[in-house]
């Protein structure tokens, strides 16, 4: 037995590291160095297998590196869709909808000329109200208070720039 475990020593450590480095690439965001390093061990050891077993121990091993794999991979799956990862912030693509307050550049050309209230005070940044929706926007330099009506005047990119009615 320990000459059997002697002679594959080099298989076997290659076998275990590989998986191991396959493993920690499945469950880290990206293709970096963990998974290049993880196929090259799992190659090396698969030629190791090849040189010194044959065919039939070759496959084998394939399969068992398969099997891991796929069972790492589904494991990071039901992480990402269930799991903890699941709820967090980096995940969650539904956050900038419309319903949540988020509108495109785009959008905004609505709102150009229009009549609201601010929200908030303005120095010179803060919230107004137009038509119910409530926008971050910046007065011409003037301080605003909050309950005070305003205009839409300008409107570049994401910028909301209004002034006192």
């Amino acid at each position: 037995m320990i000459d059997f475990i002697m002679t594959n020593l080099p298989i076997i450590v290659c076998f275990v590291l590989g998986i191991g480095l396959l493993i920690m690439e499945a469950l880290m965001p990206g293709f970096g160095i963990a998974g290049f390093s993880g196929i090259a061990l799992e190659v090396v050891a698969l030629v190791l297998t090849w040189q010194q077993h044959g065919t039939m121990a070759t496959l084998g091993m394939l399969l068992i590196v398969l099997s891991v794999l796929a069972i790492a991979i589904s494991t990071s799956l039901h992480s990402l869709t269930k799991g903890k990862l699941s709820k967090s912030s980096i995940v969650n693509s539904h956050t900038e909808s419309t319903d949540a307050g988020y509108r495109s550049a785009e959008d905004m050309q609505v709102f150009l000329g229009r009549e609201g209230t601010a929200t908030t005070a303005l120095r010179p940044t803060g919230l107004g109200e137009f038509d119910g929706v409530r926008l971050n926007v910046v007065s011409e330099g003037d301080f605003i208070e909050n309950g005070t009506k305003i205009r839409v005047t300008q409107i570049e990119g994401s910028r909301i720039v209004v002034k006192k009615v």
